[in-house]
């Protein structure tokens, strides 16, 4: 900090509080200065702190509560009113618990648009065009929110193929080059959809390998009882697995690479591992782990960085062994 302010001291040093375990939600509505339609309530699968162009989000919120819900629509109606929007506006918000806290307001068209669009079958940037040059939403016929009965999930494309020595870690920078999305009746499916279509592999046996910061072993305990039901193989490095172990759930243990041979890149390189999760704490654990993330990115292992992220792999696991993926045009979903 004295660095900083020694460095630019004509210029002021902004401090944000930090929500450790947020839900993250964006929000794109449409006004014409009188009327405000919500195009989309998207609730991040990756927790608030992670860019939110590297998340995946659902369309509509996937764990969130009506009335959570219902209320980020009337703030977001409040502050376009308030800010005089015409045209597209953007919200963040985050929520903790039962508090809702803006994170930022945009008036302005966002990259989520096309994605809202695609999902609702509601042409947001050409009604907001036409707004914007005075027509009233009553005159354009939008007068309701459209409300649909599928789930649509975007998951961000990375390019990490092209620059193997980036770490895949998820963080507040932006690493992703582009979207796509998986549509669905079920969230599982659409998620699965979803990270088929950005070439990840979601696996339905085999084994898997976890190594997680002591603020997410308690997080992770559901996780791996749920795979355990299913028939996995969980391997786990020594403070995770003793973490499980207190909690009455038994795993194979594991090195880290530094605590000597096997360790996991051993496992990795042996085609061993069909699945990883692995969150870090600090910088100095992300450099030691890296050569986790970058072994699985160079032999093809799916590996997610986040316990939200694993929730939702497991969720998609679950899903696939009950039933097979259909494909149904998107027109189909809009007229259901």
């Amino acid at each position: 900090m004295k660095r900083a302010v020694k460095a630019s001291p004509e210029h002021p040093v902004l401090i944000d509080k930090y929500l450790d375990g947020a839900v993250e939600v964006d929000v794109d509505a449409i006004s014409d200065g009188v009327d405000v339609i919500v195009g989309g309530v998207m609730e991040h699968i990756e927790e608030a702190g992670i860019h939110s162009g590297d998340s995946a989000c659902s369309l509509p919120p996937y764990s969130l509560n009506k009335d959570i819900v219902a209320e980020i629509k009337k703030q977001t109606k409040a502050l376009a009113r308030e800010l005089n929007v015409i045209g597209l506006m953007n919200i963040q918000f985050a929520v903790k618990g039962n508090d809702i806290y803006i994170l930022e307001v945009n008036p302005r068209a966002s990259r989520t648009i096309p994605y809202v669009s695609k999902a609702t079958g509601v042409p947001l940037a050409k009604l907001a065009a036409k707004a914007m040059l005075g027509k009233t939403l009553k005159e354009l016929g939008l007068t309701t929110e459209k409300e649909i009965k599928h789930v649509a999930v975007k998951e961000a494309v990375f390019p990490f193929d092209r620059f193997s020595d980036v770490d895949t870690i998820l963080g507040p920078e932006m690493k992703s080059t582009g979207e796509v999305m998986g549509i669905d009746e079920d969230f599982g499916i659409a998620y699965a959809k979803a990270q088929l279509s950005s070439n990840n592999r979601i696996p339905t046996s085999g084994k898997i390998v976890i190594s997680v910061r002591d603020e997410d072993k308690d997080g992770i305990c559901d996780i791996v009882k749920k795979l355990h039901a299913m028939g996995f193989e969980v391997i786990a490095t020594r403070g995770t697995a003793e973490h499980l172990s207190g909690k009455g759930i038994e795993v194979e243990v594991i090195n880290k690479v530094k605590e000597g041979r096997p360790h996991i890149v051993d496992l990795i390189k042996n085609k061993e591992v069909n699945f990883i999760i692995n969150t870090v704490s600090d910088a100095q654990a992300q450099r030691d782990s890296f050569s986790i993330r970058h072994s699985a990115l160079q032999y093809r292992v799916p590996c997610t960085t986040t316990v939200s992220g694993a929730k939702a792999v497991v969720n998609a696991i679950e899903m696939l062994r009950r039933k097979n993926i259909s494909i149904k045009s998107i027109q189909e979903y809009h007229k259901s």
